[in-house]
């Protein structure tokens, strides 16, 4: 039996000894004692690598503490890697378990792949303009090809049409549950009434990943090749440039938002590096690729920050709870409100130009 007690930091989120025998039971392979390991990166769902022999996988599990509506759902996650694994560049899904009293939370189980994950460095092999390049168009082809996917031949459930609508009201709606448990914030009232007023048309609708960016992805490290895209926790069907907008707002160096330009930030985008296509190429590219227009980037731009904003807002919450993820969620203290600066100032840029 696996030895709890030399496995620091693991309890209480995952009882180990129920996670083996759940894994023996459910994961096909010799039963033999597992070792896990928590893997701290992302801000979000609580990530742990699992090791069984030779093999080597994934859980991802809820944080602690009380949770908002349709946050943090690792069960949704799991049924889309399920329908997509062999349609997109996703991760193998090997099993999942709903009951919360099994190891205290519901959680799945992924096959973990091997790789480099773009968010503080880039492979040798391709760390030059030739290798950026190619790391920017896989991004794309492979958003591309998660967009072509006929998701109702994959089985997954969906509504077609609203998507917008339903975004906006869905966000605004998670401020209303969050604000009592945080803080006021100035300006954010405005957006999104600003996004209620201008929702565009939608193109067809496909799966929308939710969070597509370089560090939710994982490419060979003697070549830049995309095996495959993470954290599907948002992932729904609706409107693809909605992953365009969010894409395009986390790629390029961000302007200084007045009152905030010394705040000692812990985000590193690697394609902010010189050498890489800047954002107007990717959109364009997208553009070409897709055959979509992107006529209302701004609508989608906008709507991704909000997003985020309030995503880290809901972060924030589980860090002055006790609750965090990753202890630098500390940062949205100020790294919020600068979202909400530097989105009304996407805003009044857009008007000018428009």
């Amino acid at each position: 039996m696996t030895d709890v007690a030399s496995q620091p930091g693991i309890s209480p989120l995952v009882d180990v000894a129920a996670l083996e025998r759940f894994v023996n039971d459910n994961v096909p392979g010799t039963p033999v004692p597992i070792t896990v390991e928590k893997h701290v990166a992302g801000y979000s769902n609580e990530t742990f690598f699992v090791t069984r022999g030779a093999e080597r996988m994934v859980l991802r599990r809820p944080p602690r503490g009380p949770l908002l509506p349709t946050a943090h759902d690792v069960v949704r996650e799991y049924r889309y890697l399920s329908a997509l694994h062999g349609r997109a560049r996703v991760p193998e899904p090997l099993a999942v378990c709903e009951d919360p009293a099994v190891i205290g939370a519901p959680f799945y189980l992924m096959r973990r792949n091997e790789g480099v994950v773009p968010r503080f460095e880039i492979p040798a092999a391709y760390d030059n303009p030739e290798g950026y390049a190619r790391i920017t168009e896989e991004m794309v082809d492979a958003l591309v090809e998660l967009h072509a996917v006929d998701w109702r031949d994959a089985g997954i459930a969906g509504r077609a049409e609203g998507y917008l609508e339903r975004q906006v009201n869905r966000w605004s709606g998670q401020w209303d549950l969050t604000r009592p448990r945080t803080r006021e914030l100035p300006g954010l009232d405005s957006i999104t009434q600003w996004l209620l007023e201008n929702i565009p048309a939608s193109p067809a609708a496909t799966v929308v990943h939710g969070d597509y960016k370089a560090d939710n992805t994982m490419f060979e490290g003697g070549r830049p090749t995309l095996v495959a895209i993470f954290d599907w926790e948002m992932a729904t069907i609706g409107d693809p440039l909605a992953d365009v907008g969010y894409l395009l707002n986390q790629w390029d160096t961000p302007e200084p938002v007045p009152g905030f330009e010394d705040r000692p930030s812990t985000v590193v985008r690697v394609t902010e590096r010189d050498g890489f296509p800047r954002r107007a190429a990717v959109a364009a590219m997208y553009e070409a690729k897709s055959g979509r227009s992107l006529e209302h980037l701004l609508f989608y731009r906008v709507l991704a920050a909000y997003k985020s904003i309030l995503i880290r807002e809901g972060l924030y919450m589980h860090y002055i709870e006790g609750t965090a993820a990753n202890e630098l969620a500390a940062e949205f203290e100020w790294r919020v409100p600068a979202g909400i600066a530097g989105a009304i100032r996407m805003l009044e840029q857009g008007r000018r130009s428009g």
